[in-house]
């Protein structure tokens, strides 16, 4: 089959994170079963127009926000290119609204709904009421007037409840767990003399880094030999504005800002920290959740949407309710009990090995050749 993907981030794009790697795996398993798969994405400085990133024919136009949108349908519509038989349209707050242009079948892709994050965005004040009005009401009416009759694949059961929430039929989602891949494993599981609390993943408010920095300026109160690493990218105003908020908690001699690493290092941290910190807003599932409970290091949780799949509360880390203060005592609970803390380990690397991309791209190549045989 001729498969095309319409996302808002593609491969080597500067913010592309675990939903971009979701579904470029993904993508890669159906080309290695012999599908023809194009992927049509937003342009980045630095980047090619057009290129093939494992056997995936890449085409790039216009910006992440809304550019891209357009130019998908203008090309879709109007530029020579093959017959598809199969249209992903990805969601990330913004959909492509395939319906209205693509008479092809369809499968939405979508991690999270976006819902409260509508009003953590970065735009400046009174700015930023804008998309959050705006989005937090559009959002549920674009779901149950235009995709309700379209199939839906997702990451987790958390999504998949907020979709039916919004007349999704249940029937018409599958659920596919995210894979994971640690091309770096360790033979040795060295923790850190100083308790160590990481938080692994974009500098962004909704992703919780905020809050991690607050639950940290609650166990400064009673934990004195530790170190909190904040490893993952930013923008530079916002990063500096972080910082500030350490020294504001008294806590800046206690955390370190490491930026972006590459996977080798980001392995090598996650194994010598003891606890995962993971304050977001809400996930569709939680990749980093995964990639830390390989090297044996189990995660704090906010009990939100999509963290509350991919933590297993009691069993492979804690759930805590979504502030800083109960957080920080979970904690500090955790790191006082050695028993606990090694049945959460033993039981990370048992449910890690759960998840593979290899197992989570058949699935959904079962799906997309299942839809693919389906007349319209």
């Amino acid at each position: 089959m001729n498969i095309l993907i319409f996302s808002w981030r593609g491969p080597g794009h500067p913010h592309a994170g675990g939903a971009e790697q979701s579904s470029h795996e993904h993508a890669a398993g159906w080309h290695k079963a012999g599908h023809n798969v194009t992927l049509f994405t937003s342009f980045f400085q630095g980047a090619k127009k057009k290129e093939d990133v494992d056997g995936i024919h890449v085409i790039r136009r216009g910006g992440q926000i809304f550019q891209v949108h357009l130019h998908a349908m203008f090309w879709y519509l109007f530029s020579s290119h093959p017959k598809f038989d199969i249209v992903v349209d990805e969601v990330h707050g913004i959909p492509f609204f395939t319906p209205f242009f693509v008479r092809v079948r369809k499968l939405v892709f979508i991690h999270e709904v976006a819902k409260e994050v509508w009003r953590l965005n970065p735009w400046p004040r009174p700015f930023n009421l804008v998309p959050a009005l705006i989005g937090t009401f559009l959002e549920p009416l674009i779901f149950k007037l235009i995709y309700r009759n379209v199939p839906f694949m997702t990451v987790s059961q958390s999504t998949k409840k907020d979709l039916i929430e919004w007349d999704i039929p249940e029937e018409s989602i599958t659920v596919i767990h995210n894979g994971f891949s640690n091309k770096f494993p360790l033979r040795e599981i060295n923790k850190e003399s100083k308790k160590t609390v990481i938080y692994l993943g974009a500098l962004s408010k909704d992703k919780g880094i905020e809050e991690a920095l607050k639950v940290c300026k609650f166990l400064f109160r009673t934990e004195k030999n530790w170190q909190f690493w904040v490893v993952g990218k930013g923008e530079p105003n916002y990063l500096t504005y972080l910082k500030k908020q350490a020294e504001k908690f008294g806590i800046e001699k206690a955390v370190k800002f490491f930026g972006f690493v590459n996977e080798r290092e980001k392995y090598n941290l996650l194994s010598r920290a003891h606890i995962l910190l993971n304050p977001s807003t809400r996930e569709g599932w939680g990749l980093v959740v995964i990639e830390a409970a390989s090297v044996g290091t189990p995660t704090i949780a906010y009990n939100v949407a999509g963290l509350r799949d991919s933590v297993k509360d009691g069993k492979t880390g804690l759930l805590s309710l979504p502030n800083p203060e109960d957080c920080a005592e979970i904690i500090i609970n955790l790191f006082s009990d050695k028993k606990l803390y090694d049945l959460l380990q033993k039981n990370c690397f048992k449910w890690s090995d759960k998840f593979s991309w290899e197992k989570s791209s058949k699935q959904s190549l079962n799906l997309i050749e299942r839809l693919g045989e389906k007349k319209d």
